[in-house]
Formats: C-alpha cells, sequence, structure tokens
C-alpha cells in the first residue's frame, strides 16, 4: 500500500494559467457531482466491508441521557487529560475541583448501522443541577437532498457535544470516507458574522456562552462561569478526524487536543491576529492570502505532529503540518511570501449554498506506513475538485503523533515529558510516546467540544474499506 507524498487535483474548471508544483490535474465534467465512484484509481485496490446510507430511520432522541460520574472508571475514561482530570486538578485547584461541583454532565450512546459498527455519541451539560441537560444535541435520520436520506446533527447549545464514531477500533490499513450534505456552523454568510439572531453560528441573544471550566491551563483563579472567554466567534466542525484511542465522545475541548493523529476540520473563528496570522490557501492559484479576506468556513487539513507542541497551548496541543495546494507550512514558524502568516494554514473554503444540491467527501486512508488526506467538492475559488496528500509515519524526521496501532511499529525515538502550567502549579505528563506504546486508530465526525460550536449538518455514506486481499 505504500504510496509516495503527492498532492492530486481533479479540476471542473478551465486550466490554470500557472500549473502548481507538484499537483497532477485531472479533467471530469464542469459541475459534476462527487460520488466514491467518481474517485476511480482512488479506490482501486480497496474492498468494502461497511457502509451506512442511513435510508433505515433512525433517531438518538428516544435514548435515556446517563450521568457522567466524575472519578469513575467507565467506557469514558481515557487518561490524566479526562473532564475531571488529575492534571487540571493539580495545575489549578481548588478552582477546578470547585467548578466540578457547579454542573453536571449527561451522555449518551446509541449504536447504529449493520451489526452496530457505528456509535453516536452526545454529551451536554446541566449547568443548574436540575438533572436534566440544558439542551438536547441529536442524530436523526432526515431528507439530505437529491432524494436521499442523511444523518442530522442538531447542536442547539455550545455547553454540549456529539460525534459518530466506529463501535470497534479501526484495522491496521484501512480507508474510511464520509459524505457532507449540509453544513450550518458559523462562518460568514452574505460576507457577514450576523445572520438574523445568529452570530457566527451561536444565537447573538443568549448570555454568558464561555468555554468554562475547562482552559489549556485548568480553572481560572476566581472566575465565575460568566467571567471565562465567550466562545461566539470560535465556532466549527470536524469533518473527519483519526483519534488516538477506541472510545471517543465529547469532552472539554483541551483534552481532544492531545488525542489526535489526523484532522480534517472547520474552525470557523474570526480570531485572525489574536492567537495568529491565519492564512487560506487558494487552490487555484497556489498562493496563501489572509484568513480575514476568507468566508471563514474552511477545511484545515492537517497531520499532527509527534515532535513539537505548542507552548501557547501549555504543550497540551501539538504542532500541526499542513500539506496545500500552496504548499506545506507547520503552526509554529512563519510562513508565505514574506513570512507574513503564522499558525494556521486552511487548505480550501467549502461553500455551504451549494449543499445539498451538491456535497463533500472526506477520507482518510493508513496503510503500512503512511497516512493519506483525501477531500472532495465544489471548492471556492477553484470549483469541483479533489485533493489527496500522503505523509509517511516520519517524513522529513517529522513523526505523525501515535502513528503506531502496535508496539513493534515505533522504537521510543520521540518519547519526551511534557510539563503543564496553571494557577495552582504544574502537572508533568511523563512518557507521552514511550517505547513500547500502542494506540488504536478511530474516527469522529461532528462536534467533540463539550464546552465549544453550536450547529446543525447532515452526513451520509459512511465507508469503511481495508485492502484487497
Amino acid at each position: 500500500m505504500k504510496t509516495a507524498r503527492t498532492a492530486t487535483v481533479r479540476w471542473a474548471i478551465g486550466p490554470l494559467a500557472t500549473l502548481i508544483a507538484g499537483t497532477t490535474l485531472f479533467a471530469v465534467p464542469p459541475g459534476a457531482a462527487h460520488t466514491s465512484e467518481e474517485q476511480g484509481s482512488n479506490l482501486e485496490g480497496w474492498e468494502l466491508v461497511a457502509e451506512e446510507d442511513f435510508s433505515d430511520d433512525f433517531s438518538t432522541e428516544g435514548a435515556g441521557w446517563v450521568l457522567d460520574e466524575n472519578g469513575v472508571d467507565d467506557t469514558w475514561t481515557i487518561d490524566d487529560l479526562d473532564d475531571d482530570g488529575q492534571a487540571w486538578q493539580t495545575i489549578s485547584d481548588p478552582y477546578f475541583s470547585e467548578a466540578l461541583e457547579t454542573f453536571q454532565v449527561y451522555r449518551k450512546q446509541v449504536q447504529l448501522g449493520a451489526d452496530g459498527w457505528l456509535t453516536a455519541e452526545l454529551a451536554s451539560v446541566d449547568a443548574d443541577l436540575d438533572g436534566v441537560p440544558d439542551s438536547e444535541p441529536s442524530f436523526s435520520t432526515g431528507p439530505a437532498g437529491s432524494g436521499e436520506q442523511g444523518l442530522i446533527l442538531e447542536e442547539p447549545q455550545w455547553n454540549s457535544g456529539a460525534v459518530i464514531r466506529p463501535t470497534e477500533e479501526l484495522p491496521e490499513e484501512y480507508r474510511i470516507e464520509v459524505t457532507l450534505r449540509s453544513l450550518d456552523f458559523g462562518g460568514k454568510s452574505g460576507g457577514s458574522f450576523l445572520d438574523g439572531d445568529k452570530y457566527n453560528g451561536y444565537d447573538a441573544n443568549r448570555d454568558c456562552m464561555t468555554g468554562y471550566p475547562w482552559t489549556f491551563k485548568g480553572a481560572l483563579a476566581d472566575k465565575t462561569r460568566c467571567e471565562y472567554g465567550n466562545v461566539i466567534n470560535e465556532n466549527g466542525f470536524y469533518y473527519l478526524a483519526i483519534l488516538d484511542h477506541a472510545n471517543p465522545a465529547p469532552h472539554g475541548n483541551p483534552g481532544i487536543h492531545h488525542r489526535r493523529k489526523v484532522i480534517m476540520d472547520g474552525y470557523y473563528a474570526d480570531v485572525v491576529g489574536q492567537y495568529g496570522d491565519y492564512a487560506t490557501c487558494n487552490p487555484a492559484t497556489g498562493e496563501p492570502f489572509s484568513s480575514a479576506d476568507s468566508n471563514y468556513v474552511g477545511l484545515n487539513a492537517v497531520f499532527i505532529r509527534g515532535d513539537r507542541f505548542m507552548k501557547g497551548q501549555n504543550y497540551i496541543g501539538n504542532e500541526y503540518q499542513f500539506e496545500t495546494a500552496c504548499g506545506s507550512a507547520n503552526s509554529i514558524d512563519r510562513f508565505g511570501p514574506n513570512n507574513e502568516y503564522s499558525r494556521i494554514l486552511t487548505s480550501a473554503e467549502l461553500q455551504p449554498e451549494f449543499l445539498p444540491d451538491q456535497s463533500y467527501t472526506f477520507a482518510v486512508e493508513r496503510s503500512d506506513d503512511s497516512y493519506t488526506i483525501e477531500y472532495s467538492g465544489p471548492f471556492r475559488h477553484i470549483g469541483q475538485a479533489t485533493f489527496r496528500y500522503t505523509r509517511d509515519f516520519v517524513e522529513d524526521g517529522i513523526p505523525i503523533w501515535h502513528y503506531n496501532q502496535e508496539p513493534d511499529e515505533y522504537c521510543g525515538e520521540f518519547n519526551q515529558d511534557l510539563t503543564l502550567t496553571g494557577a495552582s502549579g504544574t502537572y508533568t505528563l511523563e512518557d507521552v510516546w514511550p517505547a513500547g506504546s500502542a494506540y488504536p486508530d478511530s474516527f469522529i465526525i461532528g462536534d467533540p467540544h463539550l464546552n465549544y460550536y453550536e450547529g446543525s449538518a447532515t452526513i451520509d455514506d459512511i465507508r469503511l474499506y481495508v485492502p484487497e486481499d
């Protein structure tokens, strides 16, 4: 299954004046909708082993909510960065433990698909401790366009989360793909973040929308829930991401940042200049531009680095490695013609107004020594196109975080300790990638952040492939 790192684009518009270096072009009919069958050689050598098109009715609304009991070793326990994790307690108690007493988290876990191969994971905060979640995120089947039925995610408030994941960990080699039929999780509409009574996809009339109590430094000293930072400028959606544990579910967002291997997500955030000088790629010209001039409905296609971590995220979040039609970039070094950009290089802009008549498809492949990201659809500036990028597990000395599913795939050369600092002290995450370790692959689609993001989306046609015998 070994393939060299490539950047492949299928065009549905006229020829470019300048060919992007390293890019292979294939003609497709103008305006053609993407389907898996149209990917041609991308599916050669793959066998379909699981598929869900959501033609059968499904809803999570009939399932009961279960209280997540902090401190209990259960299906949602992962490590010291859990929602009630020891790391947060050590660096920010008594503030963190006191904050945990002010709310509860309720969860749902519902299997779906043939033989229950998929699982819907939902979580919602009960901030007034009345025994009822503050909102009811849900998955249910409904019209997805073109006469089809899809799975509709409704997330009415930011203090909840909902993802689709595989019930069992992914195989050693695989291709997982998903089709997106609608998207309403923020960004600009008609050139403005304000759209009726919503701002960036959030209810603009709601007060006290903060990320409480999970920050990268734990809980904040002597701050009430409403004194934390407002989330309204930061919305987003995970189109498809690979995590390093078998039981993904919505959690406080800092912990999620430490558990990702490969991601394709949207970060619809009006924060250019606040955290970095973000750039967006124009795939038609191969030139980046300031994300302040984008539609803020972008696709970040990222291979997560396993050798370096961000100081600005308290060494919890890994640095990012971007491969785009505008070239490569990472999240710590400045980039661009004059080094004018930093932190994020968004690969392309989605155009939700074209949905559901058209669609976007996202895929991740794992071979015996590499990961591949692939995304297709009617992107801004370029029209219908498919982009495909492959990176070795370790390429140019840069590893993909926790790529080893088995201990014999990795020798411990990138192991290190990470020290986190908060209002009350420090905590060391020891041996974050030791020899003898192993990390299963699992995927998520949706919103895994329990304290950020709000909106709705429709997905369909989730497919899992393995190599043909």
